[in-house]
């Protein structure tokens, strides 16, 4: 295979080709094949844009359709018949079964463009300039959704400092939980503390990049009422965990939670195309005047028509309720993992198909990644120096690979885990 032209000409900050050395043609569902034949399940999935798999059908029929009928591809913020389709199918599948009222702000294509949006707009309607973020966060690589990221290495690349946020550690880490919460609002009530209150605080109910950490329901409501006693605004970043990734829409469905702006990205335009959204509370959203945030790739028609088929998936709990099963079966099997070597401290975490292994170390986690990558497999480390092996296949894998990639990864733990990668 030839990859000398990306060798030669693209840029040196490639990264997931270094892990993934070879060169794709075609894929589909839950696999990839490269140009040489090779067939690779992924339980990577496009880290986590692919909830419905590789081109999938109904969506690539439903494209080809709106191509050939010469649709609107780019509208900025126009007016488009696919827009109204998205729109009244968002609001009619995932909002009015859950009593949500909220307005649908399209901005820039990527998470981390959901994300500056929702922090412009949260200074905005509290007129207060900081922000609370947690630890292990990953909220972006742009620079105010950078400033909210945790991770050091990718803060180290700003080249300018990153303001305007205040860390608080997440549930899990040290001096966290409802403790650390705790301490924060009797800093905040301290006229000597020297704090002042933020205008928003910024969580993933379930942090993916950051090590996959499932925060309970208890900690989360004890976040809302903190943001909500010190007039700040309470965001959701989930863009990662939404869209039926953990086994419902919302990854923070059924907690009885009230977010004023829910950040969503990846899966939310089905078939791998770009697009973003924030769910804004009315009275939030009214603090926008026409024009003040902009961004040329509002409007992606093929998107919003790929992402219309996605909403057909949560119509039913069909999908839901696999995704369940699915889930229990990759816990299960990293719970054999980390059985296997009880003296290492392995920790298994996840909800539905966002499942991680923490291996400890991240030298062994690439190596791991390196020995899937050799048997046919394709998976992420994250976390903490990378030490989390985290797997996010599509929530459509077949039973079949998901099986095979399952017993792929743990014959790949057991021959880095004896030296023999």
């Amino acid at each position: 295979m030839d990859m000398s032209p990306f060798e030669q000409w693209e840029s040196e900050i490639r990264g997931y080709c270094r892990a993934y050395p070879t060169v794709f043609s075609h894929a589909s569902n839950a696999r990839q094949v490269a140009e040489d034949g090779t067939s690779y399940i992924d339980f990577f999935g496009g880290a986590g844009v692919l909830n419905f798999g590789h081109n999938n059908p109904k969506m690539k029929e439903a494209m080809i359709a709106f191509l050939e009928a010469d649709g609107i591809a780019h509208s900025l913020d126009t007016y488009t018949t696919t827009k109204r389709d998205f729109i009244t199918k968002f609001h009619d599948v995932v909002l009015a079964p859950r009593g949500m009222d909220y307005k649908m702000q399209f901005m820039g294509p990527t998470g981390t463009n959901a994300v500056e949006a929702s922090l412009k707009l949260a200074r905005r309607a509290t007129g207060r300039e900081d922000v609370v973020a947690f630890s292990h966060g990953f909220h972006g690589m742009t620079l105010g959704a950078l400033a909210a990221t945790a991770n050091h290495a990718f803060r180290a690349w700003a080249g300018v400092p990153l303001n305007h946020v205040l860390r608080l550690p997440n549930e899990f880490a040290p001096g966290g939980g409802i403790a650390g919460l705790d301490a924060y609002r009797a800093a905040l009530d301290d006229a000597s503390s020297g704090l002042r209150p933020p205008a928003a605080f910024i969580v993933e109910a379930v942090q993916a990049e950051g090590g996959v950490w499932v925060h309970s329901a208890e900690w989360l409501h004890a976040v809302q009422k903190l943001a909500r006693d010190v007039g700040a605004l309470f965001i959701i970043d989930d863009i990662q965990a939404g869209c039926g990734r953990t086994g419902s829409y919302f990854s923070f469905d059924g907690m009885g939670l009230d977010p004023d702006i829910i950040n969503l990205a990846k899966g939310l335009g089905g078939y791998g195309t770009p697009i973003a959204m924030n769910l804004n509370k009315p009275e939030v959203d009214a603090h926008w005047s026409p024009g003040a945030h902009t961004g040329t790739f509002r409007g992606q028609g093929l998107s919003f028509v790929a992402g219309a088929v996605g909403l057909d998936y949560f119509t039913d709990d069909v999908l839901m309720e696999a995704v369940a099963e699915k889930g229990k079966r990759m816990a299960e099997s990293l719970d054999r993992i980390a059985a296997s070597a009880p003296d290492r401290g392995w920790e298994v975490r996840g909800v539905g198909m966002m499942q991680g292994i923490d291996v400890v170390d991240g030298a062994f986690a690439k190596q791991v990644q390196a020995e899937c990558f050799a048997q046919g497999l394709l998976i992420g480390p994250c976390g903490t120096d990378g030490r989390v092996v985290k797997l996010i296949p599509p929530l459509t894998t077949p039973d079949d690979d998901l099986d095979e990639g399952l017993a792929i990864l743990e014959r790949a733990v057991q021959t880095v885990a004896e030296g023999g990668a």
